[in-house]
């Protein structure tokens, strides 16, 4: 995320260890049927989500902003999961379209060098921002790091059941292992 930070006064900083909270917003937003529906296990049904629906943390990341006067922009590393036990990773799944409602809390220490040294100020805990980020931005990277692919974490025993059902099987892969339990499965509810 490229951010603006922009001095009080006319002192030049001379850096600035910002902290970020990043928030995800899911009121600030509609969603569609299939969206609502991928979300039941964040939010529960519809009916409820008045009063389940609640900002939640995405990740914190931090950035080390140079010196400057008046103003200036910086690159906040924003990292990407496609783990399915993080809240975050389930809530930016099920999104298809539209916008994913950010909320960016910030605090840090800022650095000025003065005639005597260096004075330490904190950046005010009101400093905040949104940023209604595109979904095809996050779709994008996920498809260039994790191209046609997730990720599940499994106890070690299940992926040890898992390895041993594919090799008693004759299946190549553990993604075909869990495609013939699933068609078993489905078998069974027929």
């Amino acid at each position: 995320a490229r951010v603006g930070v922009a001095a009080i006064g006319d002192e030049p900083i001379h850096t600035i260890a910002l902290r970020c909270q990043v928030r995800i917003d899911p009121l600030r937003r509609n969603y569609s049927d299939e969206e609502a529906e991928g979300l039941t296990d964040l939010f529960g049904t519809r009916d409820r989500w008045a009063t389940t629906q609640h900002t939640f943390l995405w990740q914190h990341t931090t950035a080390m902003v140079q010196g400057f006067r008046g103003a200036t922009q910086v690159d906040l590393p924003l990292e990407c999961t496609y783990d399915f036990e993080v809240s975050s990773a389930k809530y930016l799944h099920a999104l298809r379209d539209g916008t994913v409602p950010l909320q960016f809390l910030f605090s840090g220490t800022v650095f000025v060098k003065g005639a005597r040294g260096f004075s330490v100020q904190q950046v005010p805990w009101d400093r905040e921002d949104r940023f209604d980020m595109p979904v095809s931005v996050w779709r994008n990277l996920i498809d260039q790091h994790f191209p046609n692919t997730g990720w599940l974490r499994l106890d070690r025993d299940t992926v040890d059941a898992l390895d041993r059902y594919r090799s008693v099987h004759g299946l190549l892969s553990h993604d075909h292992a869990i495609a013939s339990l699933l068609a078993r499965a489905s078998e069974d509810v027929r």
